[in-house]
């Protein structure tokens, strides 16, 4: 675990750093945002950051996020003053701390950022016999491809692959390849030199760089353009990249983890993904089945989900009722764990007395049944469509779709079965064409 301390902390620097130490935590400290920034740009990674509230938090929020830094915030002041506290968490801090700093809420906030993304919960023979063969290979460097479809944990088990292999006292840094637009994804990965293009305004330091010496996680590295797969495929064959700007090659010593909801072998067949490039990540390739194939995690996972989100929302935990869990036993899950997950929140909100009973549990309608609905209707009103061209028809169904999933670039690619960054070019085009087009949503990925 990784703090950056950044102000003044009404000084309480001494005392929060000693808290964090006692933890287990490795902690710098930075004058301010400006300072802070550097450091992350130059790689001095940070796992949380504890601002003093006095600082512009909401600032420091939209930095982070405009140069894709992603690094939760806590806010720390004066305990008494609650205004404060208040503005802090609605510019987009996630905790506040009270100052002086009490050890038991500080040890409370690291758990809880260590465990964010780090909560493998399972009890199906299935996933143990996954669980099993990660932990078999997490211990060599070999590059490991993880599949398997949206929702299902993928990005948990490259966490969990990490703190089981020889690396897990180095950093583990993750990129999502489908979430950045391909122009910037380069500099993401690779770093750029001050001024080698337009708003290069300080070197910035590479995904590959921060991650040396530790592991580096590809999520969803099928939507990958094909000019970036051959420069990622030269930096894993040489090991070195070259940032954007410079002419001096570096030296990385990463291990790779990959993942993918698509068939890797159909996007090397139709030529969207390089061979070469998917024999090298694919060493050991570890498929997660879906929930409905791991049943026994059903009972396991919702009870998990119901204790996170009744602490979350300052609830006493309750128990599920024995027709909720056969509810939720009997549901086909779509969606996987993430939508097993927004069923437990959702049923957490809802509930009434002293169980969580049958009626809390609500099911949204499947995407894949309302990509059905859309595809029936238009085949019962197929005279509708004549007259219109092909390119309008498939500009409506698109925008449609988007507006079914709330914005969700990556639930409407998967709906329509297109890349999402084929989505990104079209929704592209029909905005410069003056076509309304729905907000971004919940594009978060896989747990």
């Amino acid at each position: 675990m990784r703090v950056m301390i950044m102000g003044a902390l009404g000084g309480q620097i001494g005392a929060a750093s000693q808290i964090a130490m006692s933890r287990g935590a490795k902690v710098s400290h930075v004058d301010g945002i400006d300072a802070g920034l550097v450091a992350l740009r130059a790689g001095d990674g940070a796992d949380l950051i504890m601002a003093d509230v006095m600082l512009n938090i909401a600032d420091l929020v939209e930095r982070l996020e405009n140069e894709r830094i992603n690094v939760p915030v806590v806010a720390c002041g004066v305990g008494t003053d609650s205004q404060a506290a208040v503005r802090a968490i609605k510019a987009g801090a996630k905790e506040y701390v009270p100052l002086p700093p009490d050890a038991e809420l500080i040890a409370a906030v690291l758990t809880a950022v260590a465990q964010e993304d780090n909560n493998l919960v399972f009890e199906d023979a299935n996933m143990a016999a996954v669980i099993r063969l990660a932990e078999q290979v997490a211990p060599s460097d070999a590059s490991i491809l993880i599949t398997g479809a949206s929702g299902t944990g993928k990005e948990v088990i490259a966490r969990h692959i990490h703190a089981k292999s020889r690396r897990a006292g180095k950093r583990f840094v993750a990129v999502n390849c489908a979430a950045i637009p391909e122009n910037l994804l380069e500099s993401e990965l690779f770093g750029h030199e001050k001024g080698a293009f337009t708003g290069a305004v300080a070197r910035r330091i590479g995904k590959f760089e921060e991650a040396d010496s530790g592991t580096l996680l590809l999520d969803e590295i099928s939507e990958m353009d094909p000019r970036l797969q051959a420069k990622l495929l030269r930096a894993l064959q040489e090991r070195e990249i070259d940032r954007i700007g410079s002419s001096k090659p570096v030296k990385v010593n990463v291990r790779i983890l990959a993942t993918s909801n698509r068939d890797m072998e159909d996007a090397v067949a139709n030529g969207s993904f390089r061979e070469d490039l998917y024999f090298r990540l694919n060493v050991m390739n570890l498929r997660l089945p879906s929930l409905s194939e791991r049943p026994d995690d059903i009972p396991v996972l919702a009870e998990f989900f119901a204790l996170k989100y009744a602490e979350a929302n300052g609830q006493s935990p309750r128990p599920i009722s024995v027709s909720a869990m056969a509810k939720l036993s009997s549901h086909g899950w779509p969606g996987n764990v993430r939508e097993l997950e927004n069923t437990m929140h959702r049923a957490i909100l809802i509930a009434a007395g002293n169980e969580i009973d049958e009626e809390a549990i609500t099911q949204q309608a499947s995407p894949g049944a309302s990509a059905n609905a859309v595809t029936q209707s238009a085949q019962d009103g197929a005279g509708d469509l004549v007259g219109r061209t092909v390119a309008d028809v498939e500009r409506q169904l698109i925008v449609n779709t988007l507006q079914h999933c709330l914005g969700n670039r990556t639930h409407a690619a998967n709906i329509l079965g297109i890349s999402i960054r084929t989505l990104r070019n079209k929704l592209k085009l029909y905005g410069e064409q003056g076509v309304s087009v729905p907000l971004p949503g919940d594009d978060r990925p896989s747990p």
